[in-house]
């Protein structure tokens, strides 16, 4: 017997391209929460840390939450070109390690960043593929409450962060997908949920990103 005429229609099926997906969104929008929901999914993703001059905060830990550098070291790095971009913010630089990013996806991983849209902007540039992902909060009331509730700003800090919120919020027309963070833990794992589903409607594509870093 013959091929089936469907068959000749119906491609081999091959496993998708790893994906750059990137997370971000203003201070207190919950990215490390939802961070930390993703990974409770197991998938076979590759989080990026990200390195930073900040002062280590109570509970994270280096080489997890952050990867803690002083500004000498942070800047020896810069010099060298080892960060795929970074950018002081709030007075603190942040960076993410190339090596990271490179060797996650040459393993054939899809890797998760977590940066501000400054930063996207420049994934954006040179990786055009990449997918964007904006993490916001159900309201500004809401995020004021989060940024009040960690205790981790004075308050000149927070009307600073509060007003850059809004400035980076301005730029959500910039980005793939807009996932709503609501307050509760439901709202948390809704969140992990929704990008999780982005990522698996992002594989079955037709033409698949094929992400090259320039």
């Amino acid at each position: 017997m013959g091929a089936s005429p469907l068959a000749e229609l119906i491609p081999e099926a091959s496993p998708a391209p790893p994906l750059l997906v990137v997370l971000s969104g203003p201070s207190g929008a919950g990215k490390d929460a939802v961070l930390a929901e993703l990974r409770k999914l197991e998938r076979p993703w590759h989080f990026a840390v990200t390195a930073t001059t900040r002062p280590m905060r109570d509970g994270e830990r280096d080489g997890a939450d952050y990867v803690f550098l002083d500004h000498d070291t942070f800047a020896k790095m810069r010099e060298r070109d080892e960060f795929l971009e970074c950018a002081e913010v709030y007075g603190r630089w942040y960076g993410v390690p190339r090596s990271q990013v490179r060797d996650a996806l040459h393993s054939g991983k899809d890797v998760i960043l977590k940066i501000d849209v400054q930063g996207a902007a420049t994934v954006r540039r040179m990786a055009p593929e990449a997918l964007l992902v904006f993490l916001v909060p159900a309201s500004m009331d809401d995020l004021r409450q989060r940024l009040v509730g960690r205790m981790s700003e004075s308050a000149p800090e927070l009307e600073l962060r509060l007003g850059m919120a809004k400035l980076e919020l301005a730029h959500i027309n910039e980005y793939d997908y807009r996932v709503v963070n609501e307050d509760g833990g439901i709202g948390l794992q809704q969140a992990a949920a929704d990008i999780d589903a982005i990522i698996a409607a992002e594989k079955c594509r037709v033409t698949p990103r094929l992400v090259q870093l320039l």
